[in-house]
């Protein structure tokens, strides 16, 4: 899929531990330039550990994390031009609820050098025109995604990297956000985000990277995650064994015959089953789909989620990073 495209991000061995905990372990994948690749995987996975090494708000404690490709240190910043080459969006997202949208982006692209036409540049990019003079605070959820998106673009960076983008929207605003970051990909640039859940995610994605308990347990394309936990039609039959053998042979080889005895079938549809069963005079009492929901699918790649950590020393306040999506 992605032969001879240039990489836009690059973990390799990546691990991160505080004191005795461990958030990360080995982490190892790559995203092509131009592509939409998404970590998937509970609460406590690590997905937010990996997103803030590669924007450079935590330190690995060994491995890389670079932007632009591989590095020999511990991360390479890329060349930058005018623009910043990449904008972040994490959670929390960073609003002050009494700041208008408009001045909240004002106070970051001033902290950032970028110019005040940009603000509105951006304002328009992503529909908040109406609500341009509305405290965060009083946004809907959309509308805030929006507002912490618009900051990651002050700076048009052509990779973004958005922790959580999907959280809280309803269907309308996950169609605009899917919608808006294609457009960014077939412009060239690159997105790599993170989602506790698969199936919102699915539709979007070029590669999926599932981490559970801070390891990667998945990597590669929908398609072949989905071949890998097929749907299926599900055979109540007289003899589900002479009827999985004679499908077999007639090439659908992958038929399971489950503990209560009934036959599930990919691949085969109800009247290649039903011809089958004709072949081997097997009597078929019913047909039912079994539809694999994506995240079943997830459930059974990754553990059970582990509670929260404790942070690493107990009454210190953690160290507060530069704002996120401002060029560094």
């Amino acid at each position: 899929m992605s032969a001879g495209r240039p990489l836009a991000f690059a973990v390799r061995g990546l691990t991160k531990r505080y004191n005795l905990v461990t958030a990360v372990e080995n982490v190892s994948f790559t995203v092509p330039s131009g592509t939409m690749a998404v970590l998937v995987g509970p609460a406590g996975a690590g997905k937010t550990t990996i997103l803030r090494i590669l924007l450079g708000l935590l330190e690995p404690t060994s491995g890389t994390a670079a932007v632009g490709g591989p590095g020999s240190g511990r991360r390479r910043e890329p060349e930058r031009g005018p623009a910043s080459a990449v904008g972040g969006m994490l959670d929390p997202r960073g609003l002050h609820p009494a700041r208008s949208a408009r001045d909240h982006l004002l106070v970051y692209a001033a902290a950032a050098g970028v110019e005040d036409a940009r603000v509105d540049e951006v304002i328009q990019a992503v529909g908040l025109g109406e609500s341009a003079r509305t405290r965060a605070g009083a946004l809907s959820v959309g509308a805030q995604t929006r507002l912490a998106l618009a900051t990651a673009l002050l700076g048009d960076p052509t990779l973004l990297i958005l922790d959580e983008p999907m959280a809280g929207l309803d269907p309308a605003e996950r169609a605009w956000l899917v919608d808006f970051l294609r457009r960014h990909t077939r412009r060239g640039g690159t997105v790599l985000l993170s989602s506790e859940t698969l199936a919102p995610v699915i539709p979007m994605a070029d590669n999926i990277i599932v981490v559970s308990e801070g390891s990667v347990v998945y990597q590669g394309t929908p398609a072949r995650l989905r071949r890998g936990h097929p749907d299926r039609l599900v055979v109540v039959a007289s003899t589900p064994i002479a009827l999985a053998t004679t499908l077999a042979a007639q090439g659908f080889t992958d038929a399971v015959i489950r503990p209560d005895g009934r036959l599930a079938v990919a691949e085969a549809t109800e009247a290649q089953i039903r011809a089958a069963a004709a072949a081997a005079r097997v009597r078929v009492d019913s047909i039912t789909a079994d539809q694999i929901h994506p995240d079943r699918v997830l459930a059974s790649l990754v553990k059970p989620a582990r509670p929260p950590q404790p942070a690493p020393y107990a009454g210190i306040a953690p160290h507060q990073p530069t704002p996120y999506g401002i060029p560094r």
